[in-house]
């Protein structure tokens, strides 16, 4: 089987539709569908866009009808975690702070007036693995820390589903299960050095980073360091102590992520690791899709991207 991994969608469906017409994908039966092809989408379907059903809605028929997989972005758990109650505080799991809710309000809007709809919608939610390993190809949101999925499979589930038990020990900071969740949604994360700091893109004050898990060159704090390129130069250039990568063998079959914005012209990260999100959140940003065909090693030539529509 050949195969189309999409990239973070974030409720731009106009784009999500340009891009699905550019891939050839045919709107038959109210379903886009290719004739010898499967999509993959790589999860983050909601929040920051103008059209959250709408995607919600294009992907989901695809995938309930057999031409696409999914897994879970960090942005569908939070959306869980978020209509979850917690019993333990009259709360919920995902605690309805400013910040919290400023991030999540794109699809709190769009559900406002819809109560059965947004309840199905988190049920979809929850149908979504944490990752895929179609044999061929292996696909997860942010980071394949196969430590963490292997604790996962043990304790919860084989196939990376989330149960109810399995989504409240990982929404409790105090558990592994919460460590081990941010890494395979958001990826590996350091504490800086010596107490240094910098603000991420909604300016909030970070002491620890997300890294770049994947590159064995990333051996130094700056090198390592994945976010606002503006937040650069808060970041030293002292090295890193300790096992902070992941190992991904060249051998391994290839993996597809999303999650980390990037910018510029799409690559491939490394011979066999390759992201699709390319900021189709941001003004400026495209939807990519990186058209699988059987390859071991991955080719700059193989993604397919459209500019942003939506307004």
């Amino acid at each position: 089987m050949n195969y189309d991994i999409i990239g973070d969608i974030h409720g731009c469906h106009d784009s999500l539709t340009a891009l699905l017409q550019k891939l050839d994908y045919q709107l038959i039966d109210g379903i886009y569908q290719h004739r010898d092809r499967k999509a993959v989408f790589l999860g983050d379907f909601v929040d920051r866009g103008p059209h959250q059903f709408e995607v919600i809605e294009t992907a989901r028929a695809m995938i309930e009808a057999g031409h696409a997989y999914a897994v879970m972005g960090n942005h569908e758990f939070n959306a869980i975690a978020y209509a979850t109650p917690d019993p333990e505080d009259n709360g919920f799991l995902r605690a309805h702070t400013e910040r919290n809710t400023r991030n999540h309000q794109a699809f709190l809007d769009a559900m406002l007036d819809h109560p059965e709809r947004y309840a199905d919608t988190i049920d979809w939610f929850r149908t979504l693995p944490l990752w895929l390993d179609l044999g061929d190809i292996r696909i997860i949101h942010a980071c394949w820390d196969r430590d963490v999925i292997a604790q996962i499979q043990q304790h919860y589930s084989e196939d990376g589903l989330i149960n109810e038990t399995l989504l409240r020990a990982a929404s409790n900071p105090k558990c592994w299960e919460h460590e081990a969740i941010e890494t395979l949604l958001k990826g590996k994360e350091i504490r800086l050095s010596d107490g240094a700091s910098f603000k991420d893109s909604g300016g909030i004050k970070r002491h620890y980073m997300r890294i770049r898990w994947w590159d064995s060159n990333a051996t130094t704090y700056k090198k390592a360091f994945v976010g606002p390129p503006a937040a650069l130069s808060h970041i030293e250039d002292d090295p890193i102590e300790g096992d902070h990568l992941i190992e991904y063998g060249h051998h391994e079959v290839p993996l597809f992520i999303g999650h980390y914005w990037m910018q510029g012209t799409p690559t491939p990260l490394t011979q066999n690791i390759a992201c699709v999100d390319y900021s189709i959140a941001r003004r400026d940003g495209k939807l990519c899709a990186y058209r699988w065909d059987g390859e071991t090693d991955l080719d700059t030539k193989k993604y397919v991207c459209v500019s942003r529509l939506e307004p």
